[in-house]
């Protein structure tokens, strides 16, 4: 007779429900608990795409991404100086670049609503924002998205063609974006304010804060963009929702400059500069655009090259085509408010800065910010788990962003539809939260979810364009 002895001891790895390790742990037995999931839900359509692209398509879309990875890493941009709207590509006529995918001025969300409205008088095409609303509602003042003039605008912004862009080129791509200069906190158009306040602050950016910029950068000379960031980064931004380090870092930068402008222009340019920790969003973001325009002209490439949101729809492009993938933009959570508001007070996910999450900022640096943890949880085991979800659906890794608590790991880089819809985990965006009726202006921050129907079209389309 064979008598069977029990183990002393048991360490198991649990593959399926985590009810079956959680039973196990609370019996203060080792567990490993195996996150797997059927892949894309068990949706069997998008199965079909899924082992179509990592099967047969499966050299032609990694050797696509290969090259889209090293365009995104290895791009150098530089500030190399200013224009204004009127200048950039495709840009004619009474029009307003506004951020996110299309959409009509009734279809806008308020905050959106009121930035148009502040930028049409601001532009002297209304006197006043009622003469302004009855222009863009009989479609006298035509929009238009700012990324389909290769510009990206953050939160609710629309600008018109006085306002001033930085100029930032991408040399070995040949390509060169726009972003308007950052309008600061507070009373602004960009956090969907159109008062008169708001109104004066665009008027400022055209009359001073840009004219001294282009003195500025004519004494300086071009600035490497993304070697501010990456020290920014290592000083506790992500780049998207906090940029205080980078800002102080380019404004030490430029100091000698600016103490070199004239009076009028010194001073209030100097206190403008001074008030805005948010300056470097703007150049962080056209830095990004430079990049994504040279890899979005990689054909047959699973890596998103295009997320943007104007607080109604959001919406994705991948590398190689020009067409939008678009559903309702969701709301933020996991958020911090001011007293008195919280989620039904609150607009959508709104702005084209998602373009930083696709260039290794952003959510994938969220793992070195100790304020943008606070957002997550409040430890950085929670800021470091939002940048292990990147690490999921990322399809490479990159070479400049190093995070210093996580030994200097590099911030995950390019976002795979392919991964994203086989195991459902979405971007996560931090963002500012903004009033969604009051025209109060940010109520808060947080992090939104990205929706994850835009990205099963696009990986579905993508199959379906390799399959021809």
């Amino acid at each position: 007779m064979t008598v069977t002895s029990l183990p002393d001891s048991v360490a198991v790895v649990n593959v399926g429900l985590p009810m079956f390790a959680d039973a196990v742990r609370a019996q203060g037995r080792p567990v490993e608990q195996v996150d797997w999931r059927i892949p894309a839900d068990g949706d069997p359509v998008a199965v079909r795409a899924l082992t179509s692209l990592y099967g047969v398509h499966a050299a032609t879309v990694d050797a696509a991404n290969a090259e889209v990875l090293r365009r995104l890493d290895e791009g150098v941009p530089r500030l190399v100086g200013t224009a204004t709207v009127a200048d950039v590509p495709g840009f004619e006529g009474r029009t307003l670049l506004h951020c996110g995918p299309p959409i009509a001025y009734a279809q806008a969300c308020d905050p959106l609503q009121r930035s148009m409205r502040a930028a049409t008088v601001a532009e002297g095409w209304a006197d006043d924002v009622t003469a302004a609303d009855d222009l863009l509602h009989r479609g006298a003042v035509a929009l238009s998205p700012a990324n389909h003039h290769d510009t990206v605008v953050p939160m609710a912004s629309a600008v018109g063609p006085s306002q001033p862009v930085l100029v930032v080129d991408d040399a070995e791509g040949g390509t060169r974006a726009f972003s308007p200069l950052n309008q600061g906190p507070g009373e602004v158009a960009w956090f969907g304010r159109d008062t008169d306040a708001a109104i004066e602050r665009l008027r400022f950016l055209a009359s001073t804060a840009g004219p001294a910029l282009t003195a500025i950068l004519d004494a300086a000379g071009p600035l490497d963009v993304l070697a501010i960031a990456a020290q920014g980064i290592t000083m506790g931004d992500d780049l998207h929702m906090r940029t205080q380090a980078a800002t102080n870092l380019l404004t030490r930068t430029w100091l000698p400059h600016v103490a070199a402008l004239p009076d009028a222009l010194r001073v209030p340019f100097a206190g403008y500069l001074g008030g805005n920790h948010l300056f470097f969003l703007n150049l962080a973001m056209a830095a990004a655009k430079s990049l994504q325009l040279h890899a979005g002209q990689v054909e047959g490439s699973s890596i998103v090259t295009t997320m943007s949101r104007n607080g109604t729809t959001f919406g994705i492009k991948l590398s190689g085509t020009d067409e939008w993938r678009t559903c309702p933009a969701p709301p933020v959570g996991e958020a911090l408010y001011y007293s008195g508001n919280g989620p039904e007070t609150s607009a959508r996910d709104i702005g084209d800065s998602a373009v930083l999450e696709l260039t290794g900022m952003g959510g994938p640096a969220a793992g070195g910010s100790a304020a943008v943890a606070a957002f997550l949880g409040g430890s950085m085991a929670d800021a470091a788990a939002a940048t292990a979800a990147f690490r999921t659906i990322c399809a490479g890794t990159s070479s400049r962003f190093t995070l210093p608590p996580m030994e200097f790991a590099g911030t995950p880089l390019g976002v795979d539809v392919r991964r994203v819809v086989e195991t459902g985990v979405t971007p996560k965006i931090t963002t500012g939260i903004l009033h969604a009726s009051a025209g109060t202006g940010q109520v808060g921050a947080g992090v939104a979810t990205a929706p994850l129907a835009c990205f099963t079209d696009a990986l579905l389309d993508l199959a379906a364009r390799l399959d021809r």
